[in-house]
This record gives structure tokens, sequence and C-alpha cells, in this order.
């Protein structure tokens, strides 16, 4: 992790601690990298079942999602497609049960897990933890842009700033 980046991340969480809010902006990149929500999603599970009148899938036990280096497994996973006429692509993927999000050595868990697909954000809840490195940081709810890495945690926010490097 860079000085310059840990030093953001210190800031955040002196802000944090003289200022009392409980929300924080920070720069979640996982991975570092841009994200592309034009490359297919992959599932694999225990079990699927099919909404015949909308197309959703709702894929049960040990499920895994990947789109390029985006990694999503979780008990539940409800894909959601886009209702626009004859080409269907996949609008929301919801998660459930013990949700591990990682992109590159970076991850996020969570209870629960929202991603728009074309928005590339990703919403989640429930004991929220990321880790980035030897820098973690908690709170009830995540949300962050996929392509920019610019996100926000809130509900009783804590910091954890690794050592030196």
């Amino acid at each position: 992790m860079s000085t310059l980046r840990l030093i953001q991340i210190a800031a955040v969480s002196l802000a944090l601690c003289l200022t009392g809010p409980v929300l924080a902006q920070v720069d979640i990149g996982f991975g570092g990298v841009d994200h592309d929500a034009s490359q297919p999603v992959e599932v694999t599970a225990d079990s699927l079942t099919v909404d015949q009148t909308n197309g959703n899938a709702v894929f049960e036990g040990n499920v895994i999602v990947v789109q390029g280096d985006l990694r999503m497994a979780a008990a539940r996973i409800e894909v959601v497609y886009s209702p626009a006429g004859g080409s269907r692509s996949v609008q929301e993927v919801i998660a459930s049960g013990g949700v591990m999000v990682t992109r590159g050595e970076d991850a996020a868990e969570g209870a629960e897990a929202r991603y728009a697909v074309q928005d590339a954000q990703l919403t989640m809840s429930g004991d929220v933890l990321v880790t980035q490195g030897p820098t973690a940081i908690s709170g009830d709810r995540m949300v962050v842009n996929m392509e920019t890495g610019i996100g926000t945690v809130d509900g009783r926010v804590r910091t954890v700033l690794g050592g030196d490097q």
C-alpha cells in the first residue's frame, strides 16, 4: 500500500475520531484496476431455479459469481435480468448468506450484497468488513462504485490501519 493511500486512510480515521460522524468516504479500489461491466457473468452453484415469467435465476448452495477479476460468493444469489426485448442482459446480482466479494488481493464481506452490473455499484450490508492488505475498515453498510473505487461506509465505522510494509 502506498504511503499516500495510508495517509488518506489515516486522515479519514482521524476525522472520524475527532468529529464523530457515522459516514466515511473512502477509496475502496478492489484490486486497483478498472472493472469491465461488459464481461460475461459466470455462476456456479449446487442448485438453480429459473422463473419462467421473467427469466430471473436463483442459485443456492456454495454459489460463486465471477465477472472478470470480480468474484462474489454466498449461500444464495439471485440474478435479475433486464426486461428489455430480445437480448436480455444481467441487470443486478443479489446475494445473501455470508457474502464475500474479492478483487485481486482486496476483499469485502457482509451479510447481504447487491451488485448493479451496468452501474458497477456494489452495496453491502450487515457487519461489513473491507480488507486491503494490512488495512481494514468496517461498518454496517458499504456502497462502492467498482469503476472509480470511491465508496462510503456508514454505521459505526471502525478502521484499523496497517503497520510498515
